[in-house]
């Protein structure tokens, strides 16, 4: 196994823009164990989407480093850094992202269709899936008739099915009711304890924060505190 499921070095996002550039990651640098469930603090505009973003390889840093699995991913090709995506890292996005013309199944196993997995193979673990995070008999709905907390259920689903090192979660309990955002968050921490999935969240929201086993502060795009769990309240 590998020490760290992610790390960055002197991480910094510079977007130009007049009259002077904006600074919107400054100097980052973060370590991610295997299997941590690690939550990313901080005001709108603190950076921590941004920083999420690089971690994920959808943006690519103005200087700096980061390493998935040991890999560094930051000065990869294009289609290099496609696959990273595709086989190495989950993205649960706070509006879903869900295709309505396919099935919660079919939208679930979307990521293992790209990773060639045959059919047989996806569909059991979908379905094994579905009944442990509580959508055992919904597998045929199209989004539209599933509720905001099951779609972002499926959405779970389709990150963590391809089994990667690492699923960042982007505000996902943002459009979610305390309930429905407190039965998201045991699915997410039950894939964390049971299968080892790291996960790295953004948000602002207290729900999220109170689950963290490590919380990182971002404060105008730097790490202003990191408190682990016990302390972070």
């Amino acid at each position: 196994m590998n020490e760290h499921a992610v790390r960055t070095e002197d991480l910094w996002k510079i977007y130009p823009q007049e009259p002077r550039p904006v600074e919107a990651v400054r100097g980052v640098d973060l370590v991610v164990a295997p299997g941590e469930f690690v939550v990313m603090a901080g005001p709108s505009g603190s950076g921590k989407t941004t920083v999420l973003n690089l971690l994920g390889g959808l943006t690519r840093p103005s200087r700096g480093k980061v390493w998935i699995e040991g890999r560094e991913i930051s000065a990869l090709p294009d289609k290099a850094l496609a696959q990273v995506r595709l086989s190495r890292i989950g993205f649960v996005f706070q509006s879903y992202n869900l295709l309505p013309v396919l099935t919660a199944l079919e939208n679930a196993e979307f990521t293992l269709l790209l990773q060639g997995v045959p059919v047989t193979e996806r569909r059991r673990r979908v379905r094994r899936l579905f009944r442990e995070i509580g959508l055992e008999g919904l597998e045929d709905r199209r989004p539209p008739r599933l509720s905001g907390g099951e779609q972002q259920r499926v959405a779970v689903a389709r990150a963590v099915l391809g089994e990667p090192a690492l699923v960042l979660a982007d505000e996902p309990t943002a459009n979610l009711d305390s309930a429905t955002a407190d039965a998201l968050l045991d699915v997410m921490e039950q894939l964390n304890r049971d299968n080892g999935t790291t996960f790295v969240f953004s948000t602002h929201d207290p729900r999220v924060m109170e689950r963290a086993s490590r919380l990182v502060r971002l404060v105008d795009g730097r790490v202003a505190e990191e408190t682990v769990s016990g302390d972070a309240g």
